[in-house]
């Protein structure tokens, strides 16, 4: 019995007690994620993740031989974030993009977040690859960010992860403060005109389109964009049902699964527990407000530019949380006036900030990646 204590897991955590450490945020985070419901899809895995890299001698990192080990070759060949993106694809509709043009412009806005970020990152002292990481946690795009800094900040991603995802998450509480400061009551209860009717065919060319036009423009968009577009073209082309299904649900939820755990299994304490991580954490924060903020003062540009006729805070749709940012500018249009539906006109930016974040992501890894 003395050799079974003496050689367990307890004993080891009197050689190194930050481990105890990480397995309490472990706690948190599940606790964020199951009582509080805070992105509980990819909360839940990552925080379970974190517990089971940070008890000892389990040896389910040991390369070539842990279970974790295997999980993880998925984010660091980027095979996990582009199957997310094929799953969003097939989820989510285009129409309300391809119905106004324009909310491309509200999308490239709401990436203000990611190089202001960056560049705040340069004045911490980062370096310029690791800077570009950390600048993509302001997309809100947790995928986005993940294939990003698998590329050029291995040893940063947990936390860029984790600040992601958990940001993603506080949507609803995050971004209501910020459009009440930056849009007026009168703003706020502008009705929006219904779109127009999107033809099937349009549906079908858009992403075909955006796929050759992005992905010869900037090549390294191409495992993100290319797989957002064929998601969506399984969803709108009427032949690949059961494709589409499978994107959308099976596959999707498996994939999460496995990213989960394995963002979850790289939160050691000995990489972890650092000024660096504290620093990205806020940095993400700032990176997130700034994202949002570019959406809402584009959107009031906007506003004025069309008579009145644009609610601003579809603006704050701009960054790609699908469709969560969406749904905030909703419940604070209705809060506003009652008589407003904007969750249709808000998926537009929304779905351009999928393809702005993208479009950043790929350019820093253009510039960056040597």
């Amino acid at each position: 019995m003395e050799k079974i204590l003496g050689e367990s897991g307890f004993a080891a955590f009197f050689n190194d007690p930050r481990s105890l450490v990480m397995i309490i945020i472990a706690f948190v985070l599940l606790y964020l994620g199951i009582v509080k419901k805070f992105e509980p899809l990819l909360l839940v895995p990552i925080a379970f993740g974190v517990l089971m890299a940070n008890f000892p001698l389990t040896g389910i990192l040991n390369e070539n031989s842990g279970l974790f080990w295997f999980f993880y070759q998925g984010v660091e060949k980027a095979i996990y974030p582009s199957i997310i993106f094929l799953g969003i694809g097939a989820m989510t509709d285009f129409g309300p993009l391809i119905a106004r043009p324009s909310s491309l412009l509200l999308g490239a806005a709401a990436q203000l977040g990611i190089f202001s970020a960056f560049l705040l990152a340069l004045a911490l002292g980062f370096d310029p690859s690791v800077a570009a990481a950390i600048g993509v946690i302001g997309g809100a795009d947790g995928p986005t960010s993940i294939l990003v800094a698998s590329r050029l900040a291995i040893k940063y991603l947990p936390a860029i992860a984790i600040a992601a995802y958990s940001y993603m998450a506080l949507i609803p509480m995050i971004q209501p403060p910020l459009m009440r400061l930056i849009t007026t009551k009168k703003e706020r209860e502008i009705k929006m005109e219904q779109l127009r009717p999107v033809s099937k065919t349009e549906k079908i060319v858009f992403p075909i389109a955006v796929a050759t036009i992005v992905i010869l423009l900037i090549p390294d968009t191409a495992p993100l964009i290319g797989m957002l577009m064929l998601g969506n073209l399984f969803r709108e082309c009427g032949v690949t049902e059961r494709l589409s299904d499978t994107a959308q649900n099976a596959l999707c939820n498996i994939v999460t699964i496995f990213l989960g755990l394995s963002v979850g299994c790289k939160a050691v304490a000995e990489s972890f527990l650092t000024w660096d991580t504290i620093k990205i954490i806020i940095l993400g924060l700032l990176a997130f407000l700034l994202s949002t903020a570019g959406g809402l003062v584009f959107g009031k540009i906007m506003c004025k530019l069309s008579g009145g006729k644009i609610n601003p805070l579809i603006g704050s749709a701009g960054v790609s949380a699908v469709p969560m940012a969406a749904r905030v500018a909703q419940v604070e249009g209705q809060k506003a006036n009652p008589a407003n539906f904007l969750l249709m006109h808000a998926m537009g930016p929304n779905v351009a900030g999928v393809i702005g974040s993208a479009v950043a992501a790929g350019f820093m890894l253009k510039v960056f990646g040597g």
